[in-house]
């Protein structure tokens, strides 16, 4: 995953009102529930269906690292989905999304402006339009890098030019070197 799906990953995991399971037996009970059957949960992690059998009846108590890591993360893709669909529904329709980062921005402007890229630390609410199109993007599989370019636009116009109040002159704005990049919704 890249910088942007996994900060809309986290802003997912904030919503929930429940926690998910956290024991071994109580995930593996959770993913049965889900997927029907030992075979598709096993297909999906990569072990044996007896495998899961065994950790659904309590006969392995711990799941090798990297196992554990993958029905953690199954675990979490599938829990509460009616939660964060209500969330992001409501962050496109009207509340925006937030955006904070510490990045290094650079900018194509008119001449005699400084475009050199500095970083800059910036906590900016983008407007609902930028939360559509940043889930739609990422639900029809886009690149980090073109999620980077839907949040740079917002940025242009929310902070650069202040919603048409400013920097009129600046046509292009990149986000690169991210430090760190946290969404809330």
């Amino acid at each position: 995953m890249g910088e942007i799906e996994d900060a809309i990953e986290r802003a997912d995991r904030e919503a929930f009102t429940k926690d998910p399971p956290k024991t071994l037996k109580g995930q593996i009970g959770y993913l049965l529930k889900q997927m029907g059957s030992a075979k598709a949960v096993a297909q999906e992690l990569g072990v044996t269906a007896d495998s899961v059998n065994r950790y659904r009846r309590g006969a392995r108590k711990h799941a090798r690292a990297d196992v554990a890591a993958k029905i953690d993360d199954a675990v979490r893709q599938r829990w509460q989905p009616m939660v964060r669909k209500r969330r992001q529904k409501q962050a496109a329709a009207s509340g925006g999304i937030t955006v904070e980062t510490r990045a290094r921005f650079g900018y194509t402007s008119s001449a005699g402006s400084s475009d050199d890229g500095r970083f800059r630390r910036l906590t900016v609410k983008l407007p609902a339009a930028y939360a559509q199109r940043l889930f739609d993007a990422r639900d029809t599989g886009a690149s980090d890098q073109q999620m980077r370019e839907i949040i740079a636009e917002g940025f242009k116009e929310v902070y650069f030019q202040d919603g048409g109040g400013r920097a009129m002159g600046l046509s292009d704005v990149e986000i690169n070197d991210i430090d760190y990049l946290d969404l809330d919704y």
